[in-house]
């Protein structure tokens, strides 16, 4: 029978007052002079105990002076006593705790991983560069001392496995009907990298605020054919737009001509004029027109 121990094994912050460094600072000030009196008087004939309680208070104040730290904003300590977890101090300020106390200092505040361009595939095996920035802060410090090596490298690696995922996840561009592609759907992409991220670095008391696509672009090798691609893409569009509005504009002139009984055009003519039309308004140059000084007919 096998048991899951990744949920038992995760560690949980617990939030944990310590005391002021200021109320101790007079105590441990007179324990240090108090030793030094003691160590004085028995040097000068006050007997051996005077001597060695003096040096005992001496060291005593001093282990009293390794229990002081200070914390500034946005910033926390975990406290760790003989190698086990006591507590997670996140008061700012100067404090003391026991000085047996091992004090891990982690930054609270938000932080930005701008990654590496990478080398990917898309959706459609088409090579591309891709590269995102990723803001994230500690929020569990409990995991992120105990449950990972090191929490800034897991962030980084996991990063990087996040954005290699979702490239090969979307197709670069023109996707199918309704599809989110990286090019046209940042906003849809940027929240699914940010989802992706946040479960993964979960696990390592890291909170993920924000997470965008700062590069795409298809690799060099082959760039130029989908440049040119786009370009034939973008004059075909432009040749449909162009012929639609040309017969509309034809249709628009015969009806207008039949309507007001301009004149009375055959079959025959009215795909002459109808190619005439086309030529002129679907032509890349400048239409020199031959002007007919006969009859309609001749």
């Amino acid at each position: 029978m096998q048991t899951n121990t990744s949920n038992s094994s995760a560690n949980r912050e617990r939030t944990v007052k310590v005391g002021s460094g200021w109320a101790m600072l007079p105590l441990t000030l007179l324990v240090l002079l108090g030793g030094v009196l003691a160590i004085v008087l028995g040097a000068r004939g006050g007997g051996l105990v005077f001597f060695l309680g003096g040096i005992s208070t001496l060291v005593f104040g001093f282990v009293l002076c390794g229990g002081f730290f200070t914390l500034q904003p946005n910033e926390a300590a975990v406290l760790i006593l003989f190698g086990a977890y006591k507590g997670t101090a996140r008061e700012s300020g100067f404090c003391w705790t026991n000085p047996f106390n091992k004090k891990v200092k982690i930054s609270l505040r938000a932080r930005n991983l701008n990654g590496d361009k990478l080398k990917v595939n898309d959706k459609r095996g088409n090579p591309i560069e891709i590269a995102a920035v990723v803001v994230w802060r500690v929020e569990d410090t409990a995991q992120a001392v105990f449950d990972v090596d090191s929490y800034d490298h897991y962030v980084a690696v996991q990063s990087e496995s996040a954005v290699r995922h979702l490239a090969s996840g979307y197709a670069y561009d023109d996707g199918e009907h309704d599809e989110v592609t990286l090019r046209g759907g940042s906003d849809a992409v940027s929240q699914a990298l940010q989802l992706e991220l946040q479960e993964r670095l979960g696990k390592a008391g890291v909170r993920v605020e924000e997470a965008r696509l700062t590069h795409l672009a298809y690799a060099p090798e082959i760039a130029q054919a989908m440049l040119r691609r786009q370009q034939a893409e973008a004059i075909i569009a432009a040749r449909q737009k162009i012929v639609q509005g040309a017969v509309g504009m034809v249709e628009m002139a015969l009806n207008e001509l039949a309507a007001k009984e301009v004149v009375d055009l055959d079959a025959d003519r009215k795909a002459a004029m109808v190619s005439n039309l086309l030529v002129v308004l679907c032509g890349e140059s400048e239409v020199h027109p031959v002007v007919n000084a006969g009859t309609l007919y001749s």
